[in-house]
């Protein structure tokens, strides 16, 4: 009898633990090479200690070169994906990435607000590492008038940043400080403002902007040309922290230490003829 008890109490333990484990769900593009995207989401979910499943809003024939194509999946079919993750899985936190017209981005918009997850991060990808443009120009604005001012932290870098408001792209950081006051009109809780254009800069410094004042992250810069994915990266692994339930500027200052060690460590992979990608699994 003793016996049986204690099985069903370690069983009972097992599934309280497995239930534990924090689902996330990101919302983006798939990258055939493997790098960016759907398929880093799911690996930087992964290694920083979430559940990952996905939905995608469009097929690219990618690597680590460019981009060569770009199939949009329609906004209906986005929504049965969305239906069918929310229906049956708790999901704590979502990351967006790619969303490559204003039918995805109406789509997408529309289900975060009927599901309300607990956290939304929007990383605006708007274009590649190589500098293929990844979201069409009509779409910017119903991004920042639909999405956006749902996120509780949205990740630009400085091209996307220089989008989204209408400006230039700032060379240094106090053109990055200049910034700010636009950023925080877009609506969201919270920006993410990353500096690793800056490639003269000896580090790589990133703003998060709060609505009462900014925090400066600031780690040295890694000279590697194998920094595919960086944004979809870090912003996943932000999203996986949240989930997990530590607070904003914790879950942002964990995530920007995963993606330093992920770049540090990218040059032990050998992939691709290009910019290769960031090393997901780099504490194995």
């Amino acid at each position: 009898m003793s016996t049986s008890t204690e099985i069903t109490s370690s069983k009972s333990s097992i599934e309280n633990e497995l239930a534990a484990t924090p689902i996330v769900l990101t919302i983006a593009g798939s990258d055939s090479g493997g790098g960016a995207g759907i398929q880093a989401d799911i690996k930087a979910i992964s290694a920083t200690g979430g559940y990952a499943c996905s939905v995608i809003t469009a097929l690219t024939a990618q690597n680590t070169q460019g981009v060569t194509g770009i199939y949009p999946i329609s906004g209906e079919f986005v929504e049965q994906q969305l239906d069918a993750v929310f229906s049956d899985l708790n999901v704590i936190g979502v990351k967006v990435g790619m969303l490559s017209d204003s039918d995805i981005i109406h789509s997408v918009a529309k289900k975060i607000k009927q599901y309300a997850p607990q956290y939304l991060v929007v990383d605006p990808v708007m274009v590649a590492t190589s500098g293929d443009l990844l979201l069409q120009a009509s779409a910017i604005d119903i991004l920042k008038s639909e999405l956006l001012p749902l996120a509780d932290v949205i990740t630009p870098n400085l091209p996307e940043a220089a989008a989204l408001v209408g400006g230039k792209v700032p060379k240094n950081e106090d053109e990055m400080i200049a910034m700010i006051s636009e950023l925080r009109q877009l609506g969201a809780k919270s920006v993410l403002l990353k500096g690793g254009h800056l490639e003269e800069d000896t580090n790589s410094t990133d703003l998060l902007i709060l609505s009462d004042k900014v925090e400066r992250l600031s780690n040295l810069r890694i000279n590697t040309r194998n920094t595919h994915g960086t944004g979809c990266t870090l912003s996943s692994a932000i999203a996986s922290y949240l989930a997990q339930g530590y607070k904003l500027q914790d879950a942002v200052s964990l995530g920007k230490e995963y993606i330093t060690q992920a770049i540090i460590y990218a040059d032990k992979l050998n992939i691709g003829k290009g910019h290769g990608p960031v090393n997901h699994f780099y504490s194995r």
